[in-house]
């Protein structure tokens, strides 16, 4: 009896620490050398990159054709770092690290650090780096000739899980926010649901606080997206939650419910490691209280 109650309470123990949410699957790996599981598409070089017919490119936000599908410059790439696998942007190009796969239902993990470099046109701005999913349509098509309409779980400096639409006017969610003296929207629990989409004057809710580590360090985050609800989570802290997102078809309102993951690639040089995916059929009940 003693031989076998151990083992299986160690994984017991085991499946409650990494569960989080009730899995039938176990954790993807989706970085490997080569990104074979990555298409990458680039966007609007500026004209300091030094490309060819971009040589007077100020402007990188929409205007000029995108670079489209490659690799220009080697903007992403995947290093090792302490025995590890990690990817490195460079942020030198606008652009795209787009899964193959489209996801639903899942919970994703990963760890992000600032690398030192910035480029223009940002470099007195904070460096941004975030993460777009439930990705839909086609390359490109939601902002700048650069990246794909969908929601996006925000990387920035001082604004780690910020809530964005990336879309012009046709994706809408909702947030529980309460405006702060700032005028901005911010996340909280216990305020009533609020209407985000630039066509109702801000596709925007700020996270709750701010939980980033110091610059340099490793910050773990999280997302699970689980039917109508996106909880954004940095270094264990829940920061944001997004419910009922939907896309405008020119006809209609759909639920974005599933779709690709992008990383981008925003003008700051960023890593990221330990990225994870593991398909859910529920929620624990730690999460549980956040479905409506």
């Amino acid at each position: 009896m003693k031989t076998y109650y151990k083992p299986f309470l160690f994984t017991l123990i085991l499946s409650l620490c990494l569960g989080c949410t009730q899995s039938t699957e176990e954790w993807q790996n989706l970085v490997d050398k080569d990104l074979s599981q990555w298409d990458i598409f680039l966007g609007i070089p500026h004209k300091s990159s030094g490309i060819e017919g971009y040589e007077t490119v100020e402007d990188v936000r929409g205007g000029h054709p995108p670079l489209g599908l490659g690799n220009k410059k080697n903007v992403f790439s995947v290093i090792e770092e302490n025995g590890e696998e990690v990817i490195k942007i460079t942020g030198e190009i606008f652009g795209a690290l787009v899964t193959k796969k489209e996801f639903e239902n899942y919970h994703l993990t990963f760890q992000v650090k600032w690398g030192e470099k910035k480029w223009p046109p940002r470099l007195e701005a904070t460096r941004n780096n975030g993460l777009l999913y439930h990705s839909i349509g086609d390359f490109g098509a939601g902002l700048w000739n650069t990246w794909m309409t969908s929601l996006e779980f925000e990387v920035e400096e001082t604004n780690f899980g910020d809530f964005i639409t990336i879309n012009d006017k046709n994706v809408r969610a909702k947030c529980p926010a309460t405006k702060r003296p700032s005028g901005k929207h911010h996340y909280d629990e216990t305020a009533p649901l609020h209407l985000f989409s630039w066509a109702e004057g801000t596709g925007r809710c700020f996270k709750s606080d701010d939980y980033e580590k110091p610059f340099g360090e490793w910050n773990t985050v999280e997302l699970i997206a689980y039917k109508n609800t996106n909880i954004h989570i940095v270094n264990g802290k829940v920061v944001n939650v997004v419910y009922n997102p939907e896309f405008f078809n020119g006809e209609k309102w759909i639920p974005m419910t599933k779709g690709k993951l992008q990383f981008q690639s925003e003008a700051a040089e960023t890593f990221y490691k330990n990225v994870k995916l593991k398909s859910i059929s529920d929620l624990s009940d730690g999460y549980k209280k956040y479905l409506k």
